[in-house]
């Protein structure tokens, strides 16, 4: 039997994509919720382009590094990263990924695709992908059911936690929270 109050979730992106920003949005939120948490981080070149890759654990575990066959989800802020990052997702895992068509796994799991940078693009803020994936990630979750409990914290766990970072930053709290929306809105239309 799988046990609901631990969740391993891997973010997988480039350098400036702000891969580690939404992992420390979700960890802090969990934070907030009063639950453990690990985090830890790979940085393939230290320069913007260069593969970033985050792992996030809710729960109770011993050690930060989530081994492959292990995650409960990822969350591809690159096509590609599917490709590179999929051996971490579990039989029954999911992946939410940023392609603009849909995307097949080779492993036994469920993969959205939404095309962020076209919704960014829309927005005219192209650096909005990270919190379009997110927003699509935490309301496709609860919509199909594959993340509902699982990843412990919601929409609105988020945007809490990015009023309060970003209290006194009006403009770029609203801009956050505007996408953040808007990938929500993605995950619920038809």
């Amino acid at each position: 039997m799988e046990d609901k109050s631990r969740y391993q979730i891997v973010i997988s992106g480039v350098g400036g994509q702000g891969v580690l920003f939404i992992t420390r949005l979700l960890a802090e939120a969990a934070i907030e919720k009063g639950l453990p948490v690990f985090t830890s981080e790979t940085h393939g070149m230290a320069q913007r382009g260069g593969t970033v890759i985050s792992h996030l654990k809710i729960g109770e575990f011993a050690s930060p590094l989530i081994n492959p066959g292990r995650a409960d989800g990822l969350i591809a802020l690159k096509a590609e990263s599917l490709i590179q990052h999929g051996g971490y997702l579990k039989p029954g895992g999911w992946a939410a990924v940023n392609s603009p068509e849909r995307v097949k796994t080779d492993a036994p799991s469920t993969a959205f695709a939404l095309d962020a940078d076209r919704v960014a693009r829309k927005m005219a803020d192209p650096r909005s992908v990270n919190l379009i994936m997110l927003g699509f990630t935490l309301s496709g979750a609860r919509r199909s059911g594959t993340g509902q409990g699982m990843l412990q914290v919601s929409l609105d766990d988020v945007q809490a936690v990015l009023n309060s970072r970003l209290k006194g930053k009006e403009r770029r709290l609203q801009s956050s929270l505007r996408a953040l929306a808007a990938g929500a809105d993605s995950a619920e239309a038809p």
